[in-house]
């Protein structure tokens, strides 16, 4: 390989000759009046410090609109010139340098001169530290919120971890690891590439030619850099570490759908009209991530219902917290006896219901010396004692046991929750929209059009979702056999309420993407739980390093396949190579060219 530093610049001495015994023909040297060269006035702690804290570049721009502003500044600090000297081990720098310049201008400092002493390796060790410091601020800053709030409810906690101990300078030493991993090791399997395609290569291609093809492929130093991601596993095995894991499997899924959508893998080619060439089909209307909610709710229902441990335990409070239509608080005059249930206890009734096969309801009002409830239904006897006695399901008998109608509950529940769904998500959105405060003043009619759209359309697709799940439980009871799937009612009430997500479809994708995750994360637990299969290792890691994997190749094939020019910026940026679109610099490139030779 080609090492940085270029051709040795040592020239080469021609040999002394060997002078006479006697002297005669020596010539003696005259002595130099050159002084040694003096030291460099930077100290190479201070130069290394300097090199590994700021790029000559930004300080240029520091310098340009902050220390250049104030004189006494202006005269204390070294100029662009002098950090350029000291980045690069130059000498002193001069009067004039560390002052400014004495011109009237602000010295022009090139972009090639700004870099020339930024190797890559210092930009990775700069990059690496900065996001280090960077998380470990805002995760220091977070657990002390999160601290001061929980002394608030629970009260001051008796002992506190130790800072080498936490899990948020871990988080911190694993994100800046996979940052500096990743861009030393894809600069050596590029470096490796290169050199196995050089010419000189060649007895090393015909000794191993399956290792040869291996190495020389355009993804090698995408995928050998996403072995970097096993940095990951220095962070504890969290359900932080579980999540990161995921969303990132799943983004790269998408980046890979994508691809195989622009090359036509997935709809295939149809035949231009006239019959000149094929074209690539479109996407058909009906089709998003829309239709992953049916089968994503289906499972975080039953899951909520039989596993509550592998569900999303805070979201579900969330969404049941302002369910009063069908899940009822205590009332005033309760005597002192007895217990009220709460949701989770309503929840866990209506589980057993399903175990019994759904077991008819028996009004205790009309026989009250009878026993109406299974001993393990005693849970939810406050609530089926003062029920309507011409109901006759158990679960509507728990769920609205003063009102016999199960669509009168169902369109109390869209009077009471709709209103009160829509003012949360007004809210929510209009804090979104304050950074397009410029749209509010030019196009306030447009914007606020936009704004009301959106909230009727989540506020729809939130209601129907939540008034679905609960309705089918009557509805299955009612119309289904006792015994026509007992438990899996709960799948196919999910499911049902997953198809209110064709309302929102066409701004909520970042919903469906979030519940798709969670389900998933839901999924794996109950099967861990149920022995369906077993739970690896570290195995969250691999993950990880798989969506790199499948991430880096797809940029590497085809940037545009990731639709976000955030993301591919980021991308580059991870890389080594700036924070860029390339794929789109490119393009346009192209396109100037065409224009040029038309």
């Amino acid at each position: 390989m080609i090492s940085e530093s270029g051709p040795s610049r040592i020239s080469t001495l021609t040999p002394r000759e060997i002078p006479n015994n006697d002297g005669a023909d020596d010539v003696s040297r005259p002595r130099s009046n050159s002084k040694p060269k003096s030291r460099s006035a930077v100290d190479p702690v201070l130069r290394n410090a300097l090199r590994y804290t700021i790029s000559a570049r930004e300080y240029e721009t520091l310098h340009r609109y902050v220390l250049s502003r104030s004189r006494l500044l202006r005269k204390r600090v070294p100029s662009v010139n002098a950090v350029e000297k000291y980045m690069d081990g130059g000498g002193r720098a001069s009067v004039s340098d560390r002052n400014g310049g004495s011109g009237k201008g602000k010295e022009k400092v090139t972009k090639e001169s700004i870099g020339g002493g930024d190797t890559y390796n210092t930009r990775t060790i700069r990059d690496a530290l900065r996001v280090f410091i960077a998380t470990c601020l805002g995760m220091r800053a977070y657990e002390a919120i999160v601290a001061k709030l929980k002394a608030q409810k629970e009260g001051p906690s008796s002992k506190k971890q130790p800072f080498h101990r936490s899990s948020g300078l871990r988080l911190s030493l694993s994100l800046s690891t996979i940052l500096l991993l990743y861009r030393l090791l894809f600069r050596f399997f590029s470096r490796l590439r290169a050199h196995l395609l050089d010419a000189t290569a060649a007895p090393f291609r015909n000794r191993n030619p399956k290792t040869y093809q291996t190495l020389t492929s355009p993804y090698a130093p995408a995928v050998g850099a996403s072995l970097a991601g096993l940095a990951l596993g220095i962070y504890p095995s969290q359900q932080l570490r579980v999540t990161v894991a995921i969303a990132a499997i799943f983004r790269a899924l998408e980046f890979g759908w994508n691809l195989c959508e622009d090359q036509g893998m997935i709809w295939g080619w149809k035949t231009r009209a006239g019959g000149k060439g094929v074209v690539k089909r479109e996407r058909p209307w009906w089709w998003g991530s829309w239709m992953l909610q049916p089968f994503a709710f289906g499972q975080l229902l039953h899951a909520v219902v039989f596993d509550r441990e592998s569900s999303p335990v805070n979201l579900v409070n969330l969404i049941w917290k302002g369910t009063t239509t069908y899940i009822h608080d205590a009332p005033e005059n309760l005597p002192a006896g007895i217990k009220w249930p709460n949701v989770w206890e309503i929840t866990d009734s209506l589980a057993q219901m399903a175990k019994l096969n759904w077991p008819p309801f028996v009004s205790p009002t009309l026989f009250p010396d009878q026993p109406t409830l299974p001993p393990s239904l005693a849970a939810v006897a406050p609530l089926t004692s003062q029920a309507h006695p011409i109901i006759t399901s158990l679960s509507c008998a728990t769920l609205h046991p003063s009102d016999p109608s199960c669509l009168r509950t169902y369109l109390a529940f869209w009077v009471n929750s709709f209103p009160r769904l829509g003012r949360v998500f007004l809210l929510f959105y209009s804090i979104l929209m304050l950074p397009r405060y410029k749209l509010l003043y030019n196009s306030p009619l447009y914007l606020i059009n936009r704004l009301i759209s959106k909230v009727l359309r989540v506020s729809t697709f939130a209601t129907g979702a939540i008034s679905t799940v609960w309705a089918s439980i009557c509805f299955f009871q009612t119309w289904f056999p006792r015994t026509f799937l007992p438990t899996q009612r709960f799948f196919l009430g999910g499911f049902l309420a997953g198809l209110w997500a064709w309302v929102q479809r066409k701004e909520g994708r970042s919903i469906f993407l979030y519940t798709a995750r969670t389900s998933v994360d839901s999924l794996w637990k109950v099967g861990v739980k149920r022995r369906w299969w077993r739970a690896m290792k570290g195995g969250d890691v691999w993950v990880f390093v798989l969506a790199l994997a499948i991430t880096g190749a797809v940029y590497e094939r085809d940037a545009r396949a990731i639709r976000e020019s955030r993301v591919r910026k980021g991308l580059s940026w991870v890389r080594g190579t700036e924070f860029r679109d390339w794929g789109l610099e490119d393009e346009d490139e192209i396109a100037d060219d065409a224009d040029k030779e038309e």
